[in-house]
């Protein structure tokens, strides 16, 4: 009742409908069809709704306090972006970055390169309990161990993100993993094993198809490797002093620091190395390294190409997408658009195959919509929460089917927070990275599928027990 409180005006279901769809259709055109950056289509969407909020009688004051509900869940996570612009620039002056490459050209071969980035990305995942982590420092030197192998950017990214967020979702440590189990009450174990029925399949039919990809996609010089590899050698610091950062960010996920401090020191302690090695970094020069971004000037323009990057400045473009993209929903949350579009479910979900379908589709209509993953955990969850202890299903279900419709679907949404930082991080498009990126749009497949089977076959069992049977007629 609190939050439907908030709402400023309750618009009608079918004037919900044409909101939505007026609002896709935009920016589907203008993002897709002309390809325009996402953030001039959303701040024109966001510039209509305005106008018609406020021609149907919703006040500027309530405007605006949608706009700030609506940014304010956004806030940690641009602070992560900045923290991470921070941590590549300082790891890629450090030689962090150039040491895994190295490394990486060394151990990996061309036939299971796609596989094994996806399997060391969900186990770095599952250890550090951040995708955006696992993106932002291994998913960078993996990005550039592809290119030289002769792999396409996005079928990289798609092998990094899906195994950065397999990694997520079976993590003790993952904040969505956390969200998820507190608002529905759920043993934090019992959902990762509840995880586990839909990430194991998955995860195997992901790997079997990035293994086909790599089987198909070999088109690496060798002597081009070899000739990358020698220069970052001679560029970078290039040791296993180098892997310090590493080793400290993954000792703070282990004793459950937080992202923004793990980050902070994860960066300092690749500023050491560098002022170590090098006691011409003063206070002005390491400002303009985090500020703009490491700048490689190496006889090698590829490894120029693959060597600069980071820095605050390269994270504003992903930031200001957030700002607009959070706003937007905000609005939609304010103007009661959302609220009504889930209620309008809730009469359909009297099994539980169709509850776990439609908790499932109100995740991902509050991602495309909203575009932020906590808010699509958080709306559908308190929606729902009832429906599952009316049916007398176990929460575990709907903590899982909160993560896949809420982490997983966001990557695949272009101004979804996890979206614009993928696709910033990493310099892929987010259209052309998603359709490779198998796992996160499987996993909420298999999460569906259970639904229908083996959890509704598990329900009938249920009401067919003649003990649940007596403990009903003794309730009633």
């Amino acid at each position: 009742m609190e939050e439907k409180e908030k709402i400023a005006v309750h618009f009608s279901l079918g004037e919900s409908l044409i909101i939505m769809v007026v609002m896709f259709g935009i920016l589907g055109t203008m993002i897709i069809g002309m390809k325009m950056a996402p953030q001039v289509p959303i701040l024109f969407v966001f510039t209509l709704l305005i106008f018609y909020g406020h021609f149907r009688g919703v006040s500027w004051d309530q405007i605006f306090d949608g706009i700030t509900a609506g940014i304010q869940p956004g806030i940690i996570p641009i602070l992560i972006f900045m923290m991470i612009g921070l941590l590549v620039s300082s790891w890629l002056a450090s030689g962090t970055i150039a040491t895994i490459m190295v490394i990486g050209f060394q151990i990996l071969s061309v036939k299971f390169f796609l596989p094994t980035v996806f399997v060391i990305c969900g186990l770095v995942g599952i250890t550090v309990g951040s995708s955006f982590t696992t993106v932002s420092t291994m998913g960078i030197a993996f990005m550039g161990i592809g290119h030289i192998l002769g792999f396409s950017d996005a079928v990289t990214a798609g092998a990094i993100v899906s195994g950065a967020l397999l990694g997520n979702n079976l993590s003790p440590l993952s904040d969505t993993s956390n969200l998820t189990t507190g608002l529905t009450k759920v043993n934090l174990y019992q959902h990762l094993i509840a995880m586990a029925a839909t990430i194991v399949p998955s995860g195997l039919i992901a790997l079997v198809l990035y293994v086909i990809m790599g089987n198909t996609t070999r088109t690496a010089n060798l002597d081009q490797i070899r000739s990358i590899s020698n220069q970052l050698t001679q560029s970078f610091a290039v040791s296993g002093w180098s892997l310090l950062p590493i080793a400290i960010l993954l000792l703070l996920a282990w004793w459950r620091v937080p992202a923004i401090p793990s980050l902070l020191l994860g960066s300092l302690t690749a500023l050491l190395l560098v002022i170590v090695r090098d006691p011409s970094y003063g206070v002005t020069k390491i400002s303009q390294l985090l500020m703009v971004g490491n700048v490689a000037r190496t006889p090698s323009a590829t490894v120029d190409k693959l060597m600069t990057g980071g820095g605050i400045n390269n994270m504003l473009g992903s930031i200001s997408l957030i700002i607009v993209a959070l706003a937007l929903g905000g609005l939609l949350i304010k103007f009661g658009v959302v609220h009504t579009l889930i209620d309008s479910i809730k009469p359909y979900v009297n099994r539980p195959g169709k509850l776990i379908l439609f908790t499932e589709l109100s995740g991902i209509g509050v991602n495309l919509m909203v575009g932020e993953q906590y808010l699509s955990i958080i709306l559908p969850g308190t929606t729902f929460q009832s429906s599952y202890d009316r049916l007398g299903l176990d929460r575990k279900y709907l903590s899982r089917t909160l993560a896949t419709g809420g982490a997983d679907i966001n990557a695949l949404v272009p101004w979804g927070v996890s979206g614009i930082f993928f696709s910033g991080t990493l310099n892929v498009d987010a259209l052309q990275y998603i359709p490779m990126a198998f796992y996160t749009y499987i996993n909420p497949i298999m999460t569906i599928l259970l639904g229908f089977t083996v959890v509704s076959w598990k329900y009938k069992r249920q009401q067919a027990s003649p003990v649940d049977k007596t403990l009903r007629a003794t309730d009633d």
